[in-house]
């Protein structure tokens, strides 16, 4: 039996937390033994927002490089950026037509990020889900990670699937949601316990960088709120700092909460804050050296990228053709990509 498709990315829009390993990468990686998984630097997704040229590039490229020191394993599954399969956005163009001003104009990320970017409310910002559902209904994906912020416009995805299915034909997968254990909102932000790790928390003693040095790490851990009870225990409404060590720490070592409570009985939170970094020290010094590696070599980089954007090409034309068909364009002279590559 075939692996179900899954289809995940993120955009390049900075370095990625902690939180954002234990909840999504780290599951990401997990998936690859039963999945059939297409990983994806959402570029394109970014230009909402005005980026500085240079620094956005090297950032697109930052960005791969972690996913493949995370785990992602290009034996396993493809991962390439988003602009080098142009039918991204060929397909986005389709489907904007299958979907209704109504429903994009109902979507609460675009409320708030105009808000945000007052400047520079662009169409893209407006029509955003149905890049997004193009990505991806393009693979035919069965399955789509996500967080509670991007719900609503996996719900977009499958709605226009079904209309574009009801006239004609069975052409697209309605994908479902992949709900992950250990999702990244179990990691809170270390000086609002209550609120989750965000890599746009203002604060920096707040967050840890996947990338972050190991003394950096340490420094953020020893300035971790906790509370003034002096007891380690697992009550979240009355110490959700402490409780969010004991995750962290538990998540890192796999330990359970158990296992955790009784690890650190001599209820002493400087040990709590110190052993939680070590762990978390632990945890990310591999992806770091392999991250470095990355970067340090263009061409391993860019041939692992080139072969990804190969690989997802040759599936996403297929489903053009399918697409195309449906919709009575015409495939004569259509420039095809073939098993060898592209063409």
């Amino acid at each position: 039996m075939k692996k179900p498709i899954v289809f995940s990315g993120a955009q390049p829009t900075g370095q990625l937390t902690l939180g954002n390993y234990l909840g999504a990468l780290r599951q990401w990686t997990a998936m690859q033994a039963d999945h059939d998984c297409i990983f994806c630097v959402v570029d394109l997704h970014a230009l909402t927002v005005r980026q500085d040229p240079v620094l956005f590039r090297e950032r697109i490229l930052d960005l791969a490089a972690l996913f493949l020191a995370c785990g992602i394993d290009p034996e396993k599954s493809t991962i390439f950026i988003q602009s080098h399969v142009p039918a991204h956005a060929e397909l986005a163009w389709l489907l904007s037509t299958f979907t209704m001003m109504g429903e994009l104009d109902r979507m609460t990320q675009f409320k708030d990020k105009a808000r945000s970017h007052a400047q520079n409310v662009n169409a893209g910002l407006f029509t955003y889900p149905v890049l997004m559902a193009a990505d991806i209904l393009l693979y035919g994906t069965h399955k789509v990670p996500v967080g509670e912020d991007q719900k609503q416009h996996l719900e977009l995805s499958r709605d226009v699937a079904v209309r574009f299915n009801g006239l004609h034909g069975p052409v697209f997968v309605v994908p479902e949601p992949l709900v992950t254990g250990g999702g990244a909102a179990r990691i809170k932000d270390l000086q609002e316990p209550t609120k989750k790790m965000s890599k746009t928390a203002e604060a920096d003693l707040a967050k840890v960088m996947i990338l972050d040095e190991p003394t950096a790490i340490l420094k953020k851990f020893k300035k971790a709120v906790t509370d003034g009870l002096g007891v380690i225990q697992d009550d979240e409404t009355n110490q959700p700092g402490v409780v969010n060590l004991l995750n962290i720490w538990r998540a890192a070592k796999g330990a359970t909460m158990e296992e955790a409570l009784a690890h650190f009985s001599h209820n002493q939170y400087g040990r709590l804050k110190v052993e939680t970094g070590e762990a978390v020290i632990a945890l990310l010094e591999p992806i770091r050296n392999r991250f470095t590696e990355l970067r340090s070599d263009p061409a391993e980089l860019e041939g692992i990228l080139a072969r990804g954007a190969d690989q997802a090409m040759v599936r996403a034309e297929a489903m053009m053709q399918r697409v195309l068909t449906a919709l009575g364009l015409p495939l004569n002279g259509r420039r095809f990509v073939s098993q060898a590559g592209r063409s």
